[in-house]
């Protein structure tokens, strides 16, 4: 499994959208056995594409700050399962989640500086 989370100065970014970059985690039984950083495309995340490009690296598993609803169906029509209300480290928050501590928030940003979605 993959987990992608959107990282700035190494914590999760409050905007999925805006980040720096994404830290995708690599697990195996509940343990991360990888770590790569990939590059965040310039504006919005629900126009940007990322979506499929994160699919197609294999993550099943978004843990987000806040995002709008574009990018939040976005993703879920690629199949990522969106965790929201994530905050801090992201090593802290992957492994969190790994152990059940960590679970969607189920609340959005309801504004954009990119547009209205």
């Amino acid at each position: 499994m993959k987990i992608a989370v959107p990282t700035k100065d190494g914590c999760v970014d409050n905007h999925f959208g805006h980040c720096d970059h994404y830290t995708i985690y690599t697990i195996n039984n509940k343990q991360i056995v990888d770590v790569v950083e990939h590059p965040s495309p310039q504006g919005c995340g629900c126009k940007s594409g990322i979506a499929a490009e994160l699919r197609q690296m294999g993550v099943e598993v978004m843990l987000a700050g806040s995002m709008g609803e574009g990018a939040f169906h976005k993703l879920s029509a690629e199949g990522i399962k969106v965790i929201r209300g994530c905050s801090g480290d992201v090593n802290v928050v992957v492994k969190g989640y790994l152990t059940g501590f960590i679970l969607d928030s189920g609340v959005g940003c309801d504004h954009h500086d990119c547009g209205h979605h």
